[in-house]
């Protein structure tokens, strides 16, 4: 769940303790300095080891996660936290480093430190997602290229640099988004793509994220009408159950993109969204700021074994929610750097 303001609200405190809650999200809304994030940081610790205490069986560090791809997408930036510089759009810094394997895992793990030095555990990057449309109004620069070998070749580097640090990684939005037109914050898209191009192009990069141990995917909320007509893929019997558990062979945490996304929000009711969550073998539903909305859809959840057994691996393998200096960024990776 997600949250406004700069302290835990008590809805949330209220929902940890009655363990509805594997983990919290923060945006730029939620930083506003060095000494504030450090507070809410052990503010959160405490709150979810005070929680799992209370259990006759532990369940591992809570999720602390943020939304730091670099570009637009960075959380943990100037002027609020200095000391975490603002990095380019992962396109533009692909090219800034020349495509280069180890500046890139490099690059990730600096990016990574940044994030453990806060208490972070989870990143929800990199984007998986290949740039093959220029028209698309959401992916576009997030990408780290245009052709699914270009993301393999880049965006895996970074994210073992991510692992390195500390920090698990979330490939996002399977089975791929980058192709669209609409951006589904606002709407509800679409791809007609068949099953080849799908498999040659946008199931590529999150093939291979699977055979490099990914912890964590996210899914997307666009219609893949070659795999399922009706529904977008975090709510569809058949994208993630068919092809990524099935046909990939992947038995770790699906993670929804946030459920308030006008794609799901202005189309489904928590009811529908929670049957359809179930039915696609999504693990955790994401909300990012509605706590109303959030307890709602928790209470509405089914209960499901694989879920329960995959969130606990995950969080057993988590780092802790401690918090400790700002190592410098290195100075080899300035070019990475937003001008």
């Amino acid at each position: 769940m997600g949250f406004d303001g700069l302290v835990v609200p008590d809805a949330l405190k209220r929902l940890v303790a009655r363990d509805l809650v594997a983990g919290v999200v923060l945006f730029g809304r939620n930083i506003e300095s060095d000494s504030q994030l450090f507070a809410l940081a052990r503010e959160l610790a405490s709150l979810f080891a005070d929680a799992d205490a209370a259990r006759a069986e532990p369940r591992g560090a809570p999720i602390f996660a943020v939304d730091q791809e670099g570009g637009a997408v960075q959380r943990v930036r100037p002027p609020a936290i200095a000391a975490v510089p603002r990095v380019q759009p992962m396109r533009d810094a692909v090219q800034a480093l020349e495509g280069d394997e180890g500046a890139l895992e490099a690059l990730g793990h600096a990016m990574g430190q940044g994030l453990r030095a806060f208490g972070f555990n989870v990143d929800f990057a990199p984007v998986l997602d290949v740039d093959t449309n220029p028209a698309n109004p959401i992916i576009g620069a997030r990408a780290f290229g245009t052709t699914p070998e270009r993301v393999i070749a880049t965006a895996l580097p970074f994210a073992r640099g991510l692992e390195r640090a500390g920090v698990a990684w979330c490939g996002k939005h399977f089975p791929g988004h980058g192709d669209t037109d609409l951006d589904s914050h606002l709407a509800l898209p679409k791809l007609g793509h068949d099953r080849a191009r799908l498999d040659a192009v946008e199931l590529a990069p999150f093939r291979a994220a699977v055979a490099a141990g990914a912890s964590m995917l996210m899914s997307a909320h666009v219609v893949f009408e070659a795999l399922d007509a009706a529904l977008p893929a975090t709510l569809s019997a058949r994208v993630i159950p068919e092809v990524l558990r099935r046909d990939l062979g992947y038995d770790q945490v699906v993670v929804s993109d946030d459920l308030e996304m006008a794609a799901i929000r202005d189309h489904y009711d928590v009811a529908t969204i929670a049957r359809g969550l179930a039915a696609a073998d999504v693990d955790l539903a994401l909300v990012c700021r509605d706590l109303d909305f959030a307890e709602a859809l928790a209470l509405a959840l089914l209960p499901s074994a694989a879920a329960d057994r995959r969130i606990t691996r995950l969080r057993r393998g988590l780092s802790p929610l401690v918090t400790g200096p700002i190592p410098p960024f290195p100075s080899a990776l300035a070019a990475a750097l937003m001008p």
